[in-house]
Order: structure tokens, then C-alpha cells, then sequence
């Protein structure tokens, strides 16, 4: 019974503890309300990064689930070391004849140049697209790219330079609306194609940020013999294999291939580059650390500064009621009572900061994703972690003013 009786007494007590720091809240409005928007600024910036991050994680595996997890896109030039003078021509028709017969676990390669915005018409609709992609057959399949309709490039198509395309999807609603472009004929320039497919939305943006969708993909001679291009080099190709295991092995037999065609020199360094989707997935988490780092200080600051806002406050809160301090502790109030109580109020403020701040941060989430400047995610992460820091920067900053509230002394206080 003494026992149950310990741990009522202490329910109560808390209770009238908790009680009393929301009347206490309650009665000094105007200066909570300036605690709270500071906490809550702090927790808005908090909940827009973590936001921001996820979302940042979430696209890096889309861009890596696109690219395929069994491909290698090779492209001319090391992009790596961009020494002056160096040459980008550098992939040839008789390296991807190579590549198709020698390459161990191989089963497509397909070159592609492409020519950049470029004027498109069908009737009075007139666009610019972004890229004219010249390819081989085979180009949706390497690409893992499924077409909503019509077909892909055949073997006929591209020994003719047959004057046929596939469209993406974006330049599909643009110059069609909702109507079906097969069948159709576009202009690009004055290059009349006729629409044979058109490939689905993917969404993803290429590496200068251009989103996929809005390209056109002709046959890689009739775009080097209508644009007038080198027929001799290829900017890019793209490697598909049978299997993703031991893909290191697939990336060092390439690189080992083109590199005795190309009569590399043992120690000199490559004249091409080879991405995976390791490598694509390697860089984006070290930009997603860069970003992490960058934007956690800036989160820091933001809420530090929330933090001594309510500092700040609380110690004038105590100054301004030290005759309330002084008549509790007379009239028995233990130090523990007042620290417990001027926490609670602290910890209230903060918590109520949060969700204040966690409605701001997700409003300027949705606004920056909407005008896509980020990439947004919301999840359990963004409760956690503001509740957390709100809880937080109620105890760490608000503690010294409660200590200071507690360690008064009643007679002097009410003598004064």
C-alpha cells in the first residue's frame, strides 16, 4: 500500500506540476507566442530538410532503377579529367561490332549521337525539343524503356535511314494533346518522321537536369545523314548484359576491350568513360552527404537560434515572477517542484513550436516541390525528428533558467 500510495502521490503532483505550467503558458500569452514562432521557424527549416533528403534518397534510386542495375553507358572522352584539347570522338562503329561479337555476356549494344533543341512542328504546333537522339534498334529495350504503343526500330529501319521516329512523352502532349501520334507526321527542322512509337513517362531528369521525356529518337543514320554528321564516331553507347552478377567482372572486360582498340598504353588513362549503376548510386549518396552536411547547419543554426529565443525569455519569465517563485517555495514547493514546472512549460512551448513548425515546413515543402526545386518525401522521420528536437531545445536551453528559478530563496525574494 505504501508503495501505491508513493507513486499516486507523485501522479498528483505531476499532475499539478503539468497544470500549472499550462496556466503559467497560458497567463503570459504574448510571450509564449513568441517562444513558439521561434521554436517554430527553427523546426520548419528542420522538417523541410529532412523532407528534402528523403526525397533526395528516393530519386537517387529511381535515377539508379532506371538506368538498370545490368547496363553500362559508355560515353566518349573522360569525363572525369577534362584536360585540354581533350577529344570526346572517340567510340567508332568498329568498336561496337567489337563489343557485339567479343564481349563476354553481352546480348545488345546500341550507339546514339544526338543533335539539341531543335524546332518540331505537326500542323500549327510548334516546339523545341531538348534532344534529337540518333539510335540503333533495340534502343527501348537497352534502356528499359517501354513504349505505350505503336514499335520500336527494326534492322530495316536503320540500313535505310528510314525517316521514322519514337516520341517522349512530353513533346506527345504537346504537339498532340490527347490524341495518338501514331501514324503521324512531324517536321523536325524540315526533316519530315513519321511517329512509330511512343514511349512512356519516365519523369526522370538526364544529368543536366533535362527531363528524359522530352526527346525524340530517330535511327542513327538518318540523323547523320540528314544533319549532316561524322558518320565515323559515336558520342555515346549503351551495354546491356545477361546478368547483373559480378558486374565489376562486365565493367573491367569492357574497359579492357576498348582499351586494346583504342591502343591504350599500360599506365596512360582512358579516352572513354564507363557509368553503372553503382557509380551513378556511389555519387549521389556522396552529393546526398554533401547536402546532408550543408543543410544539417543550416537546420543547427535554425534551431539554436529558436533555442535561445526561449532562453532568452524565460529568464525574464523568471525575473518577472519571482514573488510567485518566492510565495510557492514558502509555502512549501520543493526546488524540484519549480525546475519540474518551469521545464514543463518549456518542453509545452517547444512542442507546440513543433507543430506549428512541422505545418509550415510541410506548406514550403509542397511549395518547392511544386515548383520543383526539390524533390520532397515525407515520412516518419520528420515527426521524429522535430518532436525530438523540440523536446530537446525545451530541456537544454530552458533548464538554466529553471535551475536559477529553483535555487532562489524565498525570504530574500519576497523581501524584495
Amino acid at each position: 500500500m505504501t508503495a501505491v500510495s508513493a507513486i499516486l502521490d507523485r501522479l498528483r503532483l505531476s499532475a499539478r506540476i503539468l497544470h500549472m505550467a499550462l496556466t503559467a503558458v497560458w497567463a503570459y500569452r504574448l510571450r509564449s507566442c513568441f517562444v513558439i514562432l521561434g521554436v517554430g521557424l527553427g523546426i520548419a527549416s528542420l522538417t523541410v530538410i529532412v523532407a528534402a533528403i528523403d526525397g533526395a534518397e528516393r530519386k537517387a534510386y529511381e535515377i539508379v532503377d532506371t538506368f538498370g542495375p545490368d547496363a553500362i553507358f559508355v560515353i566518349g572522352g573522360d569525363i572525369r579529367n577534362r584536360a585540354v584539347g581533350q577529344r570526346f570522338n572517340t567510340l567508332t562503329e568498329a568498336d561496337v561490332e567489337v563489343l557485339r561479337q567479343s564481349l563476354p555476356g553481352a546480348y545488345l549494344v546500341v550507339p546514339m549521337r544526338s543533335q539539341h533543341n531543335l524546332p518540331v512542328r505537326f500542323e500549327r504546333n510548334k516546339i523545341q525539343v531538348s534532344a534529337i537522339v540518333g539510335a540503333t534498334e533495340g534502343y527501348a529495350q537497352v534502356w528499359n524503356w517501354p513504349l505505350s504503343e505503336g514499335r520500336d526500330f527494326t534492322a530495316e529501319d536503320i540500313e535505310r535511314g528510314a525517316k521514322v521516329c519514337l516520341i517522349g512523352d512530353a513533346p506527345a502532349r504537346e504537339l498532340f494533346g490527347d490524341r495518338s501520334p501514331l501514324g503521324q507526321t512531324i517536321f523536325i527542322e524540315k526533316l519530315p518522321v513519321q511517329v512509330i512509337g511512343r514511349l512512356i513517362y519516365r519523369g526522370t531528369p538526364t544529368g543536366g537536369g533535362t527531363p528524359i521525356d522530352e526527346r525524340i529518337i530517330v535511327p542513327l543514320t538518318t540523323l547523320t545523314q540528314r544533319f549532316n554528321l561524322d558518320r565515323k564516331y559515336f558520342r555515346a553507347l549503351r551495354v546491356k548484359f545477361t546478368s547483373t552478377d559480378n558486374m565489376a567482372f562486365h565493367v573491367e572486360n569492357l574497359r579492357s576491350l576498348l582499351r586494346h582498340q583504342h591502343r591504350i598504353a599500360e599506365g596512360e588513362p582512358d579516352d572513354f568513360s564507363l557509368l553503372t549503376a553503382d557509380e551513378i548510386l556511389k555519387f549521389l549518396s556522396m552529393f546526398k552527404g554533401g547536402l546532408l552536411v550543408f543543410l544539417g547547419i543550416t537546420a543547427t543554426v535554425a534551431v539554436l537560434v529558436g533555442g535561445f529565443v526561449l532562453a532568452n525569455l524565460f529568464y525574464l519569465s523568471v525575473d518577472e515572477r519571482k514573488a510567485e517563485i518566492g510565495l510557492k517555495k514558502a509555502l512549501g514547493a520543493r526546488d524540484g517542484a519549480v525546475l519540474a514546472q518551469f521545464l514543463a512549460e518549456a518542453v509545452i512551448l517547444t512542442l507546440i513550436g513543433a507543430l506549428l513548425g512541422m505545418t509550415l515546413g510541410m506548406g514550403m515543402a509542397k511549395l518547392l516541390e511544386k515548383l520543383e526545386i526539390l524533390e520532397i518525401l515525407f515520412s516518419w522521420k520528420v515527426f521524429t525528428w522535430s518532436t525530438l528536437s523540440a523536446v530537446a531545445i525545451g530541456i537544454l536551453f530552458g533548464l538554466r533558467p529553471a535551475r536559477r528559478a529553483a535555487a532562489m530563496v524565498p525570504i530574500e525574494v519576497l523581501k524584495g
